[in-house]
This record gives structure tokens, sequence and C-alpha cells, in this order.
């Protein structure tokens, strides 16, 4: 017999019937229609603020691609690395030198980038089967020192503490050479990312690196390699990184050693830690936080020195103190960082008014 709907009594919940629809990226229609009202408006951003926004939004994208490779590794799988830094300099001069030295495009320089830079990873990554915790990240933090002192001293060919310079990539006749043309290519990258990083952890591959983060002895238990997966999570986030250093590089149109130190790994930890472990788009919250940050902290001293002039030499070091407090405090009031944050938001106006 079949059974009739009330039309007066409201369907709640999202119900599947099928694996394929349980599987679906975008699961409501409403879904869908949000994520591309929210790609049309990133894409059409250029067109209405100035090239230094776009450049400020450039910046932003590439951190958020380094971003979402080190989730991967700390957030999704657990492994903590302080190597960062060193990881984007090996696809910044991986990039460097074969659009410079060995005179291949920005295309095949790229890929390469991201391979070079996840080999090394996985290498450095091998010593996490039996370390964990604070020990790895002294690990990855020797990783940061090994990787520096390399490219300081073989100058033969990193050219050493002088550095390396680069072009733009070029497409034909069309050069990247405007913050809006670049601002494309890395968003275009950004989102290829996002989406990889998203259809990870929904496959077999991504299940494993979180059951080795939550309870890797079970995880052994059940079946699940531990040495495979773990190194295997260290070459994937380094493959992303390694991407993110090759972008940077590109746009910067210069590296030296100086631009990785290890204050660089402390700011990606950061963007994961404000952004939220574990989410993908928490890491693209996090970068843009940590990004934009020292730019609104700079207007604001500026606005503040106008009406107190000796403001701005006292103030030398306050953007450091409000970096490491706003760590402090995430850590505290909100681990789950601005990820969790938005959630909340969105679970308090689907609810609204009523409390249940």
């Amino acid at each position: 017999m079949k059974r009739l709907r009330n039309p007066f009594v409201a369907e709640s919940g999202t119900y599947k019937t099928s694996y394929r629809k349980d599987m679906k990226l975008f699961r409501t229609k409403s879904q869908t229609i949000r994520m591309a009202i929210l790609i049309v408006l990133v894409l059409l951003l250029p067109m209405f603020t100035s090239s230094y926004v776009v450049g400020l939004l450039t910046l932003c994208a590439i951190a958020s691609i380094g971003a979402i490779g080190l989730n991967i590794l700390t957030g999704f799988t657990g492994q903590i690395s302080i190597g960062v830094g060193a990881f984007l300099g090996v696809g910044g001069y991986t990039a460097a030198i074969v659009t410079t030295t060995v005179g291949l495009n920005f295309w095949i320089a790229l890929p390469l980038a991201g391979v070079m830079t996840a080999i090394i990873g996985g290498l450095f990554g091998v010593p996490s089967l039996r370390l964990k915790g604070l020990y790895l990240a002294i690990a990855t933090l020797a990783a940061q020192v090994v990787i520096l002192f390399v490219i300081t001293r073989w100058t033969s060919l990193t050219n050493g503490t002088a550095g390396m310079t680069l072009k733009r990539p070029t497409i034909g006749e069309f050069a990247f050479t405007s913050n809006t043309s670049y601002y494309y290519l890395t968003v275009v990258i950004l989102l290829l990312t996002t989406l990889y990083a998203t259809n990870l952890i929904r496959t077999r591959t991504g299940r494993a690196f979180l059951a080795v983060r939550d309870r890797d002895v079970a995880a052994q238990i059940m079946g699940i390699n531990l040495f495979n997966y773990k190194v295997m999570a260290f070459a994937i986030s380094s493959f992303f990184v390694g991407i993110s250093g090759a972008l940077l590089a590109h746009y910067t149109m210069i590296v030296s050693p100086e631009f990785y130190s290890v204050s660089v790994s402390i700011e990606y930890l950061a963007m994961i830690l404000v952004g939220g472990l574990g989410s993908v788009f928490g890491s693209i919250l996090g970068a843009l936080f940590i990004t934009l940050l020292p730019v609104g902290l700079d207007m604001l001293i500026s606005f503040l020195s106008g009406y107190f002039p000796n403001l701005h030499q006292m103030l030398s070091s306050f953007k450091e103190l409000v970096f490491g407090l706003v760590i402090i405090l995430f850590l505290i009031f909100e681990p789950g960082g601005l990820a969790q944050i938005w959630l909340n938001v969105k679970s308090y106006f689907r609810l609204w008014p009523f409390s249940h």
C-alpha cells in the first residue's frame, strides 16, 4: 500500500538511499549552489579591487595550498612537522633551477617541484614510524636545518645566500606578469588542491590516515601498514607544500634561504591551528587570517600613529605579540579554530529562533 505524504508536515534531515548518494561531494542542492556562488565571487573579485588587494589575495591562495598540504599531515594523520619552511624552499629552488639553469618552462618545473619535495619529505618522514609527538617535531626541525644548510652551502647549484631570480610563467605569447593573471593561476591550482584534499579523506587512504591519527596501535591491528601510510602522508603533504613554494618563487621572482626560515614553518603551523586541524576549509581560513593579520596590524598602527607620533616605535614588536596571543587564545577558547566557529554560526542561524 502506497504511503501518502502529509503536505503539512515538513521533512527533516538528509537521507541517503544508496552508497553513491552518500559519497557525493555536495550532498544537497543548496550546498552545490552556495559553492558555485562562492567560486563565481572569487573569480570576479579582481574586477572590483585594486592590484594591491589582488596581490595580497594571491599570497593568501599560495599559502592556502601549503596549509592544506600541512593539514593533511598534521590534522588528518597526526604527524607534527616543523620543517614546512624548508620544504617550501625545496619547491622554490627546484622551480628556479629547472627554469633558470636547465631552461625548461614553468609548466614542467611546477610538477617537478612538487615531486622533488614529496621525495625529500618522504625520506624525512621515515623516522615517523618510531617517533611521535615532540620527538617527531625535533626530527622535522632537523630536516629544516639540514635542507637550509644544503641550500646555503651548495653554491654551484643554488647560488648560496645570493639566491636566484626567476621569471613569471608564460603560455605562448601570454605572460602572467600582472597580479590579476597570477591570481587566477593560483586560484585554479587552489581549487584543484581543495578538491583533491576533500576527496582524499573520503577514500581508503584518507580513512587510514584518520585511523593512524586517532589510534595507531589499533590501526595496525586492523591491518593498516603504519610505515607506508605515515611516509605516504609526508610525501603527499610535501608535494602540495612544494607546489606552494614554486608558485611563491615565481610570484616574487626570487628565492633566497632567508625566505624559508623556522619562522615560516611556525606561521604555517599557526595557519592550521587557527583555521582548524583536520579541516580543508579551515586551512584556507587560517591562511587568510595569518597572511592578512600583519597587514591589518600595520594599518592599525599607522592609523594610531597619526594621533600618537611616537607610537610606531613603541609598538615595533607589537605584531609578534599579537601573533603569539592569537594562537594562545584559539588554543584555549576554540581549539577547533575558525572552521568550528563558522560551523557554530551556521548552526545558530539554522536553528534560530529555537534553541533545539
